[in-house]
């Protein structure tokens, strides 16, 4: 498995990596952005008349963006396409103007499954280039490319996201005066909702799995209406039911249920069921569960799956820098 990516809060500025220190990293983010044709992979190559040179399409993160938000817009301003991004393909570093610089990858396919649009230049990019991968190799100008190249081509691209969420923030418990069940997003958990809607849509529409609980209803809600997706409620991933080994199997075999299907899926639930969602997600793809602090509120963990199989993961937290 590969790439453990962090997503940084707004304003985050060792993330930014335009508005911080002259000695700050820069961060960027782009895509291997794949398709099929005639029966094999081709990707695209962009040339960028300014530095003369073919790469693959990135650009530097705006400040506050999460870094998926800046791979798609980038593809989107280079290519003219919209994409929906599968899993990571880890991160080049060098140095750039003086600066050290990161730029995080993933593979990423057409958004709709539309054919390509008629590329058309512009102020970056002169030229796209769909190539076999051993045509773009001998294309691209830079090894790290290359290399990425390499990881694109060592596992399967045309993979499927479970994404196990926990819910926005929803006050103190403590101070909620209600049925638990019903306690609501505060202000804070209203604005991560909706932050939470724009990151995940980067990885494409998917089957929206809820607690019944109001806060993982409410965290869903904003990505339902953005997507045009309808909120399943699934009972048995809610709290307060009896704590047993019958319940525990029941709720594990649902979640495993769930891994089992090759389509998109969100599941959001709460920190006190998420590791019993998440080790039986792994058990049913033969997996380890990957390693990582739990989830925080508002933070969500992608397990991109093909074949049955878990080939890559990655966490984001709206609350912490990357």
């Amino acid at each position: 498995m590969t790439g453990q990516h962090r997503a940084g809060p707004a304003g985050s500025s060792p993330q930014d990596g335009t508005d911080a220190g002259p000695d700050a990293e820069i961060r960027a983010a782009g895509a291997v952005l794949w398709r099929q044709a005639a029966g094999r992979a081709e990707v695209a190559l962009v040339h960028r008349p300014k530095y003369d040179d073919w790469s693959f399409a990135k650009g530097k993160r705006e400040p506050g963006e999460q870094l998926p938000r800046t791979a798609v817009r980038e593809v989107a301003e280079e290519t003219g396409l919209q994409v929906v991004l599968g899993r990571p393909l880890g991160a080049e570093r060098y140095e750039a103007d003086g600066r050290p610089k990161r730029v995080d990858y993933w593979a990423a396919r057409q958004a709709g499954g539309a054919g390509p649009a008629a590329f058309e230049p512009n102020s970056e990019v002169d030229e796209l280039a769909w190539l076999a991968a051993d045509d773009a190799a001998a294309r691209l100008s830079y090894g790290r490319d290359v290399q990425l190249l390499a990881a694109f081509s060592a596992a399967p691209n045309d993979t499927a996201p479970l994404i196990l969420l926990r819910h926005a923030s929803a006050g103190d418990r403590r101070e909620w005066t209600g049925p638990d069940q019903a306690r609501p997003l505060d202000a804070a958990g209203v604005a991560e909702a909706a932050a939470l809607a724009d990151l995940l849509r980067c990885f494409g529409p998917a089957r929206l799995i809820s607690s019944p609980a109001e806060r993982c209803l409410a965290t869903l809600r904003p990505l339902a209406a953005a997507t045009g997706g309808k909120i399943e409620v699934e009972e048995l991933f809610g709290l307060g039911l009896p704590d047993s080994p019958e319940t525990v199997a029941a709720v594990a075999e649902a979640a495993a249920a769930v891994a089992a299907e090759p389509v998109a899926a969100v599941l959001c639930a709460h920190r006190e069921n998420m590791p019993v969602l998440l080790d039986a997600a792994c058990t049913r793809l033969a997996a380890a569960v990957p390693d990582g602090p739990p989830l925080r509120k508002a933070a969500f963990l992608v397990l991109h799956r093909a074949a049955g199989a878990l080939v890559a993961t990655e966490r984001h937290d709206l609350r912490q820098d990357g």
